[in-house]
């Protein structure tokens, strides 16, 4: 059931409409082959008339093999503009183009949209949606291109014929074999998971309590306690890296595990304040003065009351400061010595210095714990609200 009835449109609103998203595509394909102006104008013209022979040639009454032949005919320009790649691009593009040509053709795009919007209201309600997926494209598509690049059989940082033709030949494990097998790789792996973890626990411990003491009224100066305790959030990175460095070359913690532990620690913090702080957001302090009327000292309120409600929020506090911590790298630049290079530096330094693919696979690993821990936070989440009678999402 609709919303709104849906009605065809004229094509003085379709074609450009239709055309304009061709140009788009266009743009991409037209500068991967050295003319992006020419890609625009080219894509605009071939989707225009297609929209026109679809919609006005052959209209709606045989939408689905018009559909299959717009997949077809774009399935065969990919084979021929990039070979094997470009098919399965092609045939992307052909199956959203086939289906936007009739969506907005015959005003299919209303269908689930409120009747009394009015047309700027309906373009921002889609144009925001296109804005956001662009972002997305552009933020997703560097890890898009290194994690293939990782099974590069050569040892090159490009895209050699043989996997641009998915030639098995052209691929290879080789590189995730170094960096499980050299001692150095190894050694900065150890260093991280010895820093991580560590910094996480401090992190938890005193971002916790942070949280918890701030939350209540009656704390003097909370909202500039607050500030303070999250900016290392704000401050760039570089600043704080240079200001810990001359610190602790004072108190004589500069190059030393403890120092770095430290420094993850105080960059860890303010992710676990604010999560935990939204968690408390929702919490019934009725509940812990009832435990105190039943004779709980605030330790035993604590661990029996307080935390199995607030504890998703901690743990979202917690990944997120195991993440700041594990792929750290400016900071312990200047607050490390060579016993605690960790995995991001020695990435670092292999960029500056040796040019291997083994960077690409270990990047490619930690994209791979990264999406892990972000699920999993998303599990937290949805539990948190369940917890706190919300519906997910």
């Amino acid at each position: 059931m609709t919303l709104t009835p849906i009605e065809k449109k004229p094509l003085s609103f379709a074609l450009p409409t239709i055309g304009a998203a061709g140009g788009g595509a266009g743009l991409f394909v037209g500068t991967a082959h050295g003319s992006g102006l020419m890609g625009i104008a080219v894509g605009a013209v071939v989707l225009m008339v297609l929209g026109f022979v679809a919609l006005q040639i052959l209209g709606p009454g045989v939408e689905k093999p018009v559909r299959w032949g717009v997949i077809a005919l774009s399935t065969v320009a990919g084979v021929m503009l990039a070979g094997v790649p470009g098919f399965v691009l092609g045939g992307l593009f052909g199956w959203f183009f086939a289906f936007f040509i009739y969506w907005i053709g015959e005003g299919r795009y209303r269908a689930n949209l409120a009747p009394y919007l009015t047309s700027g209201q309906v373009l921002w309600h889609y144009a925001f949606r296109v804005l956001c997926g662009a972002i997305f494209v552009f933020l997703i598509t560097p890890i898009l291109v290194v994690m293939p690049l990782s099974f590069n059989a050569e040892n090159f940082f490009t895209f050699t014929p043989e996997m641009l033709r998915f030639d098995p030949a052209g691929y290879s494990l080789k590189h995730y074999r170094d960096f499980f097998t050299s001692d150095g790789w190894q050694q900065a792996l150890r260093n991280s998971l010895a820093i991580a973890p560590v910094a996480t626990l401090l992190s938890v411990s005193f971002g916790t309590l942070a949280a918890i003491g701030l939350s209540s009224e009656h704390v003097p100066f909370r909202r500039a306690i607050m500030a303070v305790l999250i900016s290392p959030m704000i401050v760039p990175l570089i600043i704080s890296a240079a200001g810990m460095y001359f610190f602790y070359s004072r108190i004589g913690l500069q190059g030393t595990y403890f120092g770095v532990v430290l420094a993850h620690a105080a960059l860890g913090i303010p992710f676990v304040i604010i999560t935990v702080t939204a968690t408390l957001v929702g919490f019934d302090r009725s509940l812990t003065r009832a435990a105190a009327n039943m004779g709980a000292n605030p330790v035993t309120t604590f661990f029996r009351v307080q935390m199995p409600l607030i504890l998703p929020g901690v743990i979202s506090g917690g990944l997120f400061a195991f993440i700041t911590s594990f792929d750290e790298v400016v900071v312990v630049l200047f607050v490390g010595s060579a016993n605690q290079q960790t995995l991001p530096w020695r990435m670092f330094t292999g960029l500056r210095e040796q040019i291997s693919p083994t960077i690409l696979a270990v990047a490619t690993i930690l994209v791979g714990i990264s999406i892990v821990l972000l699920i999993t936070l998303e599990m937290l989440r949805r539990r948190s609200e369940r917890l706190r009678g919300m519906s997910p999402g």
